[in-house]
């Protein structure tokens, strides 16, 4: 693109009055064509800007050969408009880009790491390092020196240069996108970095305000770095906080015996869950013990507030009883769930096809195989008269 639009210009610059010159519609999506644009397009790993384009919401901005493409939530007229940038997304991208062309420079100028590539994304960046097995040491030294040139407040400034300018002027790239045409644009860190990139940067790096590094990974033989930095600080900051807070509120604790508080907590709750599950098991012995107990050839038994789980292992331990008849069991906890079973002391019960029959009373679905059939049931079909209309229907289909 041979001129230079409004948000290389003045990256600062909000409003701006605009010529819709062209408007179209791409893969479902409508879109303007404007005469000049303070939006910036995706590209180079910065995402694009948002904003609004009179009264329509720009939702997305695409370079397409030679012009931008602003994709707007719904058709424009071709005419002049106002064009508003959405300055809070705009300077947070500022900050992270200028803050990982800051990393990028201190990483190998003063620690030899290459940077081989960077993802600006909505909550965190990284950049990939060729260097391996980065310590916590390591990272504590890196984040120390990159925020001393923050505090440095360097100035950031871009210029234009043809291509064979490029060789003796010490510019770090890698190298130029395919079919690149017409004049290079640096962005330069005073006395720090030169870079070739085409994204927006703040003025100084004191207004990068701070960067924080996250955590690091290997990957390929070198290492992931996660990073934040300006607003994304202090917005995670924040959150900490408020968590910290509920933390503190909940637990009863300082912030120093929160992770042990929390510890100890999940072993009572592990302890408790194992002590429920011992229980829960003697209780279903218990039940189908009872219902083995009992004389009648269909029995029944229901559990408020139990689940399908409950109603198995009560099946099971029925199942290997020597009752000889059938026992359907409901309960209505989690999502409602019956079973028919058979005890192991019946005959010939079709257990699969009276099964069936309950279910669609019941107006439930289900399956099983041998003595055990099972399902789940809506709504209120395990209430009081639905039970009781499944054990007339088991009975007549067993009779």
């Amino acid at each position: 693109m041979s001129r230079i639009l409004a948000y290389e210009r003045e990256p600062y610059r909000r409003e701006l009055e605009v010529e819709v010159v062209a408007v179209g519609e791409h893969e479902g999506r409508a879109f303007a064509e404007l005469g000049d644009t303070i939006l910036y397009p995706e590209g180079g790993g910065q995402p694009a800007d948002h904003g609004r384009l009179g009264e329509v919401a720009v939702v997305d901005v695409r370079r397409a050969g030679d012009v931008v493409r602003h994709f707007v939530e719904r058709p424009v007229e071709v005419g002049r408009a106002a064009l508003a940038l959405d300055w809070r997304r705009r300077f947070d991208h500022m900050q992270q880009h200028t803050a990982q062309h800051l990393l990028t420079a201190v990483a190998a100028d003063r620690f030899g790491w290459q940077t081989t590539s960077f993802h600006l994304s909505s909550e965190v960046c990284d950049i990939e390092l060729d260097a391996g097995n980065l310590a916590a040491t390591d990272l504590a030294a890196l984040e120390e020196a990159v925020n001393a040139e923050v505090r440095a407040a360097r100035p950031v400034t871009a210029r234009r240069v043809e291509p064979e300018e490029l060789v003796g002027l010490g510019v770090r790239s890698r190298g130029l996108p395919a079919g690149h045409r017409g004049s290079v644009r640096l962005v330069e860190i005073e006395g720090l970095d030169r870079n070739t990139c085409g994204g927006t940067h703040l003025a100084s790096t004191a207004e990068i305000e701070c960067v924080k590094l996250l955590d690091v990974e290997p990957k390929r033989g070198g290492s992931v770095l996660r990073w934040v930095a300006g607003m994304r600080v202090r917005r995670r900051l924040a959150e900490w906080e408020a968590r910290g807070g509920e933390l503190r509120r909940t637990l009863g604790c300082a912030d120093e015996e929160l992770a042990g508080i929390a510890a100890l907590k999940l072993d009572q709750l592990q302890a408790a869950s194992r002590h429920a599950r011992a229980l829960e098991g003697r209780l279903a012995e218990a039940v189908a013990e009872g219902l083995a107990a009992r004389s009648e050839p269909v029995v029944d038994a229901h559990f408020d507030d139990a689940d399908a789980g409950f109603l198995q292992q009560i099946a099971r331990r029925f199942s290997a009883s020597d009752h000889p008849g059938v026992a359907l069991l409901t309960a209505t906890g989690g999502k409602g769930a019956f079973f028919v079973v058979a005890g192991g002391g019946g005959g010939e019960a079709d257990v699969q096809a009276a099964g069936r029959r309950v279910a669609e009373a019941l107006d439930a679905r289900g399956g099983g195989s041998g003595r055990i059939f099972q399902g789940k049931v809506q709504g209120t079909a395990t209430s009081p008269a639905g039970r009781e209309a499944a054990l007339e229907v088991l009975a007549a289909a067993l009779s």
